[in-house]
């Protein structure tokens, strides 16, 4: 059973930390932009497809 070593593991979080490539600020807000867009645009859709869905209910049952 391996032992364990508190700064060891610190050490060795530390060094995969450096390995990291991060992304820039720009790159970040250009995915940031495009996840509201594409959620935004994922609920017109959904809304849409639910009016329709309730509209065509409606017609069917003769509800409301």
């Amino acid at each position: 059973m391996a032992k364990l070593d508190p700064a060891q593991f610190v050490r060795e979080v530390r060094q995969e930390a450096s390995r990291v490539t991060w992304p820039s600020r720009k790159e970040t807000l250009i995915t940031t932009g495009l996840v509201l867009g594409l959620s935004t645009l994922a609920a017109i859709f959904f809304l849409v497809v639910d009016q329709l869905i309730q509209l065509a209910m409606r017609l069917v049952f003769g509800i409301g």
